[in-house]
């Protein structure tokens, strides 16, 4: 079933095409669908040590470009391994986006069984610590509702989720939530570094501890707020407090970050309660926690 009504998916010989005609170097190696792929791109193993992402939605489009030119710039900071493009394909064969070959990082999504939380969570702040502190280097700059802009912007997305969803979420709860967040005092540095989307899908482990940090779909420059959303997504009672003191956030940013991981979560709500059980199971376990964290 397809998450997006306008996806579009790429197959392994257009795969096969695109590789052999733009980049030669790499034509006859074996390619392989990876099972398990993101929301916004489908990705093909190419041999053992590369694997191309293919963009599924036109929202992804800037993703390969904009990989290749700041993923280069913050890995000799970051603390893990970033998947830095090695290339960035044209469209073609039949195909409509650009697309990205990228190394193979190896490794399992974490979860509570295959990686220690408190650990991962010290692991991780330590990573979005140091990502924030390297120089904005004239990045692109968070607009519009995207994350790592005022939590103001997304009010209307937000009240548009909680009535759309109706009785499938307890609207009185998590308005609350989401007006206590509103309320926080808003991020008023210069705009930082920030992954946007540090879900348990987008980060790997190996032997038990975080290995690497991928898909950077939404990096940029802004309030960083929305790399405290793992708090809620991730982790839980020792790990939580682990991440938050590893960071050390504040009251107004926790709060923020509250409102981040709760506002996507009721927006993925709607959008993926037909065509992505996974998807929606995750972000009803997101409410779940920032309602309980809250105390509602």
């Amino acid at each position: 079933m397809s998450m997006h009504a306008d996806e579009v998916v790429a197959t392994v010989a257009q795969v096969e095409a695109l590789v052999a005609s733009q980049f030669p170097q790499w034509k006859g190696l074996p390619v392989t669908p990876v099972p398990i792929g993101g929301t916004d791109h489908a990705l093909f193993r190419l041999g053992d040590e590369l694997v191309a992402r293919m963009p599924r939605i036109d929202w992804a489009l800037d993703q390969a470009v904009n990989d290749q030119r700041w993923l280069p710039y913050l890995a000799p900071h970051l603390p893990l391994p970033v998947p830095a493009p090695l290339a960035v394909g044209e469209p073609g064969s039949g195909y409509p986006y650009p697309w990205s070959v990228v190394p193979w990082l190896p490794g399992e999504n974490p979860t509570g069984d295959n990686i220690d939380l408190e650990s991962a969570a010290v692991d991780l702040a330590v990573f979005v610590r140091v990502l924030r502190s390297v120089a904005p280097g004239g990045g692109p700059v968070k607009t519009g509702e995207s994350r790592g802009t005022p939590l103001a912007a997304r009010d209307g997305y937000t009240r548009g989720a909680i009535a759309e969803l109706g009785d499938r979420v307890d609207a009185r709860s998590v308005t609350r939530v989401w007006e206590d967040a509103l309320d926080a005092r808003p991020y008023d540095a210069p705009g930082a570094w920030l992954h946007g989307d540090l879900l348990a899908g987008n980060l790997l482990c190996v032997d038990g501890r975080l290995s690497a940090v991928i898909d950077f779909g939404g990096l940029g420059l802004g309030d960083p707020a929305p790399d405290v959303a793992p708090a809620w997504t991730l982790f839980d009672g020792a790990s939580r407090a682990a991440y938050r003191r590893e960071l050390g956030c504040d009251d107004d940013e926790w709060r923020r970050g509250r409102g981040w991981a709760l506002s996507t979560s009721l927006g993925a709500l709607p959008y993926y309660w037909d065509t992505s059980p996974t998807i929606r199971d995750h972000a009803q376990r997101t409410v779940a926690a920032v309602l309980e964290e809250f105390g509602e």
